[in-house]
C-alpha cells in the first residue's frame, strides 16, 4: 500500500501538498502488483553521481540508504577524489563505489554533446587515465570497490566502451534500455532532475513514467526482461523537492511484496531476475 498522510475532511497547506505528493505513485503501486499477480520480483538498484568529498548532502544521501536498507552505489570521478569520502563510505556498509570516467571533463568537439570516454583524442590517453583512476578507487576504498565504469553525462565511445568490458572493467553502466545483445551494461533508467530547465525537481508525475515505463516494458518482455530498473541520483544538485521525492520512492517500493533494491555485487554475479 502507498503511504497516506493523515487527512482532515477538508485538508489543506501542507497535508492537501502531502496527498498530491503521493497521488502519482497510484500508478507505480499498480504496476507492481501487476508484477505481483505474475509471482515476479520487480528488480530495482540505485546509482548516485559525481561524489568526490564529504559533504551534507552526502550524509543525507547515505542516511536514506541506511534508514530504508536500499544498497546504494556511489559513482566516484577519481580524478578529484579527497580522503574525507573514504571515511563517509567506510561507515556504510550499504554503499559500494563506482569509476566515474577520470575527471568529469568534456574531450567532445565545440558544438557536439559533452562526452570525456572517447577514442577522438587517442585510445591511449582514455585507457591510461581509467587505469590510473581505477587504482586510486581501488587503493582507497578496497573491497567496497566494484568494477562498474560510468561514463560522464553516460556517454561513451563504443570501441571505449567494448575496450573496457574486454579489460578489467565488469560493466559499464550509461543512462536507458540495454540492448538484450550487449552483455556487460548495467543501465540506469529514471532521473529526478530537471536537467533542460531549472536543474531543480522534474516532477513526480514525469519521473514515475520513467520508472513505470521500464517495468512496464520488462514486464510485456518489450523490454531486456532481466535488466533491473536503475534510479539515478546527483546528491549535490538535490532541491528539496528531489529529496522528498527519492525519500517517497524509497519508502513506496520497499513496502511493496513484489519489489526488491539490490547491490551491484549482485547484479554482476547474477541474474538480476530475482526469485
Amino acid at each position: 500500500m502507498i503511504p497516506e498522510p493523515a487527512m482532515s475532511h477538508q485538508p489543506t497547506g501542507s497535508t492537501a501538498a502531502a496527498i498530491e505528493a503521493a497521488m502519482p505513485f497510484a500508478r507505480l503501486q499498480g504496476e507492481l502488483d501487476a508484477w505481483r499477480k505474475l509471482g515476479r520480483t520487480a528488480t530495482l538498484w540505485w546509482r548516485d553521481d559525481d561524489a568526490v568529498d564529504a559533504s551534507e548532502p552526502l550524509d543525507r544521501l547515505i542516511g536514506l540508504s541506511a534508514r530504508y536498507g536500499v544498497p546504494l552505489a556511489l559513482a566516484v570521478i577519481p580524478a578529484h577524489l579527497q580522503p574525507g569520502l573514504r571515511e563517509a563510505v567506510a561507515a556504510a556498509p550499504l554503499v559500494t563505489v563506482l569509476q566515474h570516467g577520470w575527471s568529469h571533463h568534456n574531450h567532445g568537439p565545440d558544438g557536439a554533446k559533452t562526452i570525456e570516454m572517447t577514442d577522438a583524442r587517442g585510445p591511449d590517453a582514455v585507457d591510461d587515465e581509467l587505469t590510473e583512476g581505477d587504482e586510486r578507487l581501488a587503493a582507497m576504498f578496497g573491497d567496497q570497490y566494484r568494477r562498474v565504469l560510468v561514463p560522464p553525462w553516460n556517454r561513451i565511445d563504443e570501441a571505449t566502451a567494448a575496450r573496457a568490458l574486454a579489460g578489467r572493467y565488469r560493466a559499464v553502466s550509461g543512462f536507458g534500455p540495454r540492448d538484450p545483445g550487449a552483455p556487460g551494461w548495467l543501465n540506469t533508467h529514471v532521473d529526478p532532475i530537471d536537467w533542460r530547465g531549472h536543474r531543480g525537481f522534474l516532477g513526480s508525475e514525469a519521473v514515475l513514467g520513467q520508472l513505470v515505463d521500464h517495468l512496464a516494458a520488462r514486464r510485456a518482455q518489450t523490454a531486456d526482461p532481466d535488466e533491473p530498473t536503475g534510479l539515478m541520483t546527483h546528491h549535490l544538485v538535490h532541491d528539496a523537492a528531489s529529496w522528498s521525492f527519492v525519500e517517497m520512492l524509497l519508502r513506496v517500493t520497499i513496502s511493496h511484496p513484489s519489489t526488491r533494491w539490490l547491490p551491484v555485487s549482485a547484479l554482476l554475479d547474477t541474474g538480476a531476475e530475482a526469485a
